[in-house]
């Protein structure tokens, strides 16, 4: 990364705000540039154009010799992402408890960095390198209307902020016994991760987690209160096994195998929200968020139905063929996917995109993808009906493809006759069912036939055409910008995401425009079919890091899977392949 070779000493800084002192807003662009604070630098490296527009970029870099933080915190690639992320963390808290806050108009006073929620993610807003620690925040410049109030500016920049800086990024300020919890849970975190197949297995989770939120839409853990206490997870002997952690020991808990595995049990008894901790698995977790052990396969994708999405050149005939009209379902395509065209669709671009377990809730799956029982069966001969149910896939998915299922049903009873592994969800604790399930089969079994006509065959690949990709909005050349966490909005089209569960960060919808961009500039444009400009993507991320997406210096990306990244592109309706 190039850096000025020299800093202005910080008493430039102060002569400076003292010139501009009740001038127009626009004269803050004059303190722009990189100044010494002593045990840090200040580099103000964009001035916002008036208080009410998008608060000023600044950044702080701290040598490692001064921040004092053991040189072991970095020695490896998740101990770098783990320290940059903990100081994030302890950036934000500084910054909340030391800032002042609001002093003026629109944003003036406001200090704030790129915080995470309880997952633990690949960042720009705290980078740690091989020399020194860099941390990028956005400052709200003080003014009155729009003149400068520079008093509170220096204020801000020469009192609050270096309190802050001192506060989280100086060894000597920080918990020493949080960090190393923090980065040595993550390694650990990933260690599980990185064993599941050797193990061969697809998703572990490790006993005394704790999987209950708080809310639908507060993500950190359950508490214990007067009438209700979350029940600590606890695998079932027959299924229980024991994998290691480098720094913590081994630990033992629910090992699933590839195959089938179906999480049944009575409705609020905790099957979707053991799904959805698998869902997160494939992100680590801050400690203390209860499910820091249940870690999953890292391909593994969330599959629901979506009305009304595009859908462009998808082979969805393996699940659905022989359509009115004779409309063609090897490369189908629609501005207004049904719930079951949809599902289908999901399915196959994951599987396109390099996915290996598909996680899949009948709560949110179009019923008649899922299952056709015998008595709809006998009503509708299978000649008149086009859908190929998942029942009817699903181990076929597990043989050669190697792509295995987990499904929470509750209802569809068929289910049981293709699973490897039942587990029962009572009370949110886990019961091993297969032998039950084999006996009910047994008892009662299903007279519905299947309804797989072929074999299943790898899906074809796609080439994502250049004219797909314009960013242009306005007078403006590339426009690319994000809302919260479900909507990108690429030059003028709106991409919705909503769909997209595993997504878990704005910072990561942030990086996902900025990622379509990078794929339609080096890979759509030399014809490299989808998956291997998703290849081609994650080795330049690894290579250069998130800042080779933004052509400007930033400190709000977080890094997105390649599967989230397939997910976009595949949702613009401006979407062209190959």
């Amino acid at each position: 990364m190039n850096r000025p070779s020299s800093a202005l000493p910080g008493q430039r800084l102060t002569e400076a705000l003292q010139r501009i002192e009740g001038r127009g807003y626009k004269a803050y662009k004059s303190i722009a540039g990189v100044y010494d604070l002593g045990r840090f630098r200040l580099s103000i490296d964009h001035v916002q154009a008036d208080p009410f527009a998008a608060p000023s970029r600044l950044s702080a870099e701290v040598k490692h010799s001064v921040a004092e933080i053991p040189a072991h915190f970095r020695s490896s690639r998740i101990r770098r992402v783990a320290l940059a992320d903990y100081l994030t963390r302890q950036f934000g808290a500084a910054a909340n408890r030391l800032a002042r806050g609001h002093r003026g108009t629109g944003k003036s006073g406001q200090i704030d960095i790129c915080c995470g929620g309880q997952e633990i993610l690949e960042r720009n807003s705290v980078i740690v390198e091989d020399d020194l620690i860099e941390a990028r925040f956005t400052a709200g410049l003080p003014a009155a209307g729009r003149r400068i109030l520079a008093r509170q500016a220096a204020d801000m920049l020469l009192e609050e902020l270096p309190a802050i800086v001192e506060a989280s990024l100086f060894h000597s300020s920080l918990d020493a016994t949080a960090l190393e919890r923090h980065v040595l849970t993550t390694e650990d975190q990933q260690a599980l991760r990185d064993q599941l197949e050797e193990r061969g297995l697809v998703a572990f989770v490790g006993d005394g987690s704790i999987l209950p939120r708080r809310s639908g839409i507060d993500d950190r853990p359950m508490r214990p209160s007067a009438d209700r206490a979350p029940v600590p997870f606890e695998s079932p002997p027959s299924l229980a096994v024991e994998l290691d952690r480098p720094n913590s020991g081994p630990i033992r808990g629910l090992g699933v195998p590839p195959g089938v595995t179906l999480i049944t049990g009575g409705g609020f008894h905790g099957k979707s929200t053991l799904l959805r901790a698998l869902e997160r698995g494939v992100y680590n977790h801050v400690p203390g968020d209860g499910r820091e052990w249940a870690v999953t396969h890292p391909s593994a994708v969330k599959i629901r139905a979506e009305d009304g999405r595009s859908v462009q050149k998808v082979d969805i005939s393996p699940f659905i063929n022989n359509l009115p009209l004779g409309q063609p379902t090897d490369e189908f395509s629609t501005e207004n996917a049904s719930g079951s065209t949809s599902q289908a669709a999901n399915i196959i671009e994951a599987l396109e995109a390099g996915s290996r377990l598909l996680l899949i809730d009948e709560d949110t799956s179009a019923t008649n993808f899922m299952i056709r029982d015998a008595r709809m069966q006998a009503l509708i001969a299978k000649e008149q009906e086009p859908i190929t149910p998942y029942i009817d896939r699903a181990r076929e998915l597990a043989g050669e493809p190697g792509v295995s299922s987990i499904l929470v049903v509750g209802g569809a009873g068929d289910y049981l006759e293709i699973a490897d592994q039942v587990l029962l969800m009572h009370h949110y604790r886990a019961q091993d069912a297969r032998d039950r399930a084999l006996q009910v089969v047994e008892r009662y079994p299903s007279v519905r036939k299947g309804e797989a006509e072929f074999r299943l065959t790898p899906p074809p690949d796609r080439r994502p055409l250049p004219r797909s990709f314009d960013p242009r909005r306005g007078r403006r050349a590339v426009k690319i910008s994000s809302r919260g966490r479900r909507t990108i909005v690429f030059g003028s089209t709106r991409i919705d995401l909503d769909a997209v569960e595993q997504l878990v960060d704005p910072a990561q919808t942030r990086s996902l425009g900025l990622a379509i961009h990078a794929f339609s500039e080096s890979c759509a444009q030399r014809g490299a079919t989808l998956r291997e400009g998703l290849e081609d993507l994650g080795r330049r991320l690894d290579n250069s890091g998130l800042d080779w997406l933004s052509p400007i210096k930033v400190g709000d990306l977080a890094r997105p899977r390649l599967l989230e990244v397939a997910a976009a592109i595949n949702r613009m309706r401006t979407l062209h392949v190959q």
